[in-house]
């Protein structure tokens, strides 16, 4: 058998792109601002990054499967948003609304993907459906239970102290403090690794996003992958929005909008294909983690934050094309 060279074997993962990009921002905001590489300041890009990287897991993993969820920003607060209308309006213990709050995520989840595996259409055209329909559930009913754009604080609830433990704590690491979402963020990526490298679901993902027809022929349930997909998706934005309720007690009715780019990209960054069938929940949490540089380099090396989306923009752009042209390269044996 013949021998491949490091570059062909390094540059046909997803991750590759990725990871080339990030060690070089990395090394561009080390050299311009020294504070870049502190502890703490490791810890905020971290925080940053896992914000939008428990997301990214799901979104990368549907992605993969050949779809998109456009309604996945305002998800996060939708999940919040019922857990804390129904404490306000219930008055029970704070665990009731977690709970609601988890079967709500969850049946937008399901709802996304039976409705795209009914009705045949475009994930594009039924996910902006759901993401219309949640921004004006979203204002709507808190404004009609509470009369204000905002749900109440929740502190006041039994077992808030418990609940704020577990989404909103901070680990002491190496003398540092760590958002507890960084360590749900790397279990998140581990277990998605896991599925997708060493189970049949994940050869399901692969085959339902790469040629569904055929994978159908073959017996792939490509209809329940999709929707557990969904599904998936939804589990994400109710541990991110959990985290968003118990760490500022409150829950703005108009925020999310425009966070569901934020993951796509991280996916598309990360090496996932728009078309299906390709990437790894690895090369988002990359993507994320790109993502989080970029946002607190910017504050580090005293840049104007104005340009902060148009340099967003461009790294999208500048990995994705990388991206293409390494693996492209690695394809003909590592040849020009």
């Amino acid at each position: 058998m013949a021998r491949t060279s490091w570059f062909v074997r390094l540059f046909t993962k997803p991750e590759a792109g990725a990871t080339a990009a990030a060690l070089v921002l990395a090394i561009l905001f080390a050299s311009v601002s020294p504070q870049f590489t502190q502890p703490d300041s490791i810890a905020t890009i971290l925080y940053g990054a896992s914000t939008v990287g428990i997301m990214a897991v799901g979104v990368s993993l549907l992605m993969i499967g050949g779809e998109v969820d456009l309604s996945a920003g305002v998800g996060v607060v939708s999940a919040a948003l019922s857990g804390s209308l129904f404490l306000y309006w219930f008055g029970t213990n704070v665990w009731a609304g977690v709970a609601v709050s988890l079967v709500f995520a969850l049946g937008v989840g399901f709802l996304n993907g039976w409705l795209l595996t009914k009705t045949k259409l475009s994930s594009f055209i039924v996910t902006l459906a759901t993401f219309f329909m949640l921004t004006g559930l979203n204002l709507g009913i808190t404004r009609l239970i509470t009369g204000a754009v905002a749900a109440p604080s929740i502190a006041r609830w039994p077992g808030f102290e418990s609940a704020a433990a577990v989404f909103a704590a901070d680990l002491p690491i190496f003398g540092v403090r760590v958002k507890i979402t960084v360590l749900y963020w790397i279990v998140l990526v581990a277990i998605a690794t896991w599925i997708l490298g060493r189970t049949k679901v994940g050869n399901w993902i692969f085959a339902s996003g790469g040629a569904p027809d055929a994978a159908r022929a073959v017996g792939v349930p490509v209809v329940r992958t999709k929707i557990g997909l969904y599904m998936g998706v939804g589990f994400c934005a109710w541990l991110l929005g959990m985290h968003q309720l118990f760490a500022f007690k409150t829950v703005q009715s108009g925020e999310g909008i425009g966070n569901e780019f934020l993951y796509i990209i991280a996916a598309v960054v990360g090496g996932c294909l728009m078309t299906g069938g390709y990437g790894s929940a690895i090369g988002g949490a990359i993507g994320a983690l790109i993502y989080g540089m970029a946002l607190k380099g910017v504050v580090y090396a005293e840049w104007n934050p104005d340009w902060l989306k148009f340099f967003l923009g461009a790294m999208l752009l500048g990995a994705t094309v990388l991206n293409f042209t390494l693996q492209r390269r690695a394809a003909r044996g590592g040849k020009r």
